[in-house]
């Protein structure tokens, strides 16, 4: 008996985890254009505060399922891979993004994540572009 109330206890916990999860890149598909995960670079990943894990291969992508499905959800959790870190993923709000034509994003927006601004600023003087915080590229990437 002791050892079913343990299991279950264990399942419980394991069901309220609010952490978000490793990718299996080239198996993952993205939640909202449902291509597979590849880039390692780019992917993205969000969890809400019930636990349920969402995960993207763009970052254009989890920004516009933001937009749209999940205007009204409270998330945990919202991570984007750091382009010079790749596998590598940072906190959305914290991260500097660089727009630009020299520097693709799977899904066409030319969109890349950094782990500061410092970063975003080498790349731009690299690729050119522009470079936005969290709050300007939501603007920059607004759903019509």
């Amino acid at each position: 008996m002791k050892v079913i109330q343990l299991f279950l206890i264990s399942l419980l916990f394991v069901a309220c985890n609010v952490s978000p999860q490793p990718i299996n890149y080239g198996s993952d598909a993205c939640h909202y254009c449902d291509m597979t995960i590849v880039d390692r670079q780019h992917a993205s990943q969000m969890v809400t505060a019930k636990g349920k894990v969402y995960k993207y291969d763009a970052i254009e992508c989890m920004v516009h399922s933001l937009q749209d499905e999940f205007k009204d959800t409270e998330m945990a959790h919202k991570i984007v891979a750091n382009l010079n870190s790749p596998g590598e993923f940072i906190d959305s709000s914290n991260a500097s993004y660089l727009v630009s034509e020299n520097l693709q994003s799977p899904m066409g927006a030319n969109l890349s994540a950094f782990a500061n601004t410092e970063e975003a600023q080498k790349a731009k003087e690299k690729f050119t572009g522009k470079i936005y915080s969290w709050d300007d590229i939501q603007k920059h990437l607004k759903l019509k």
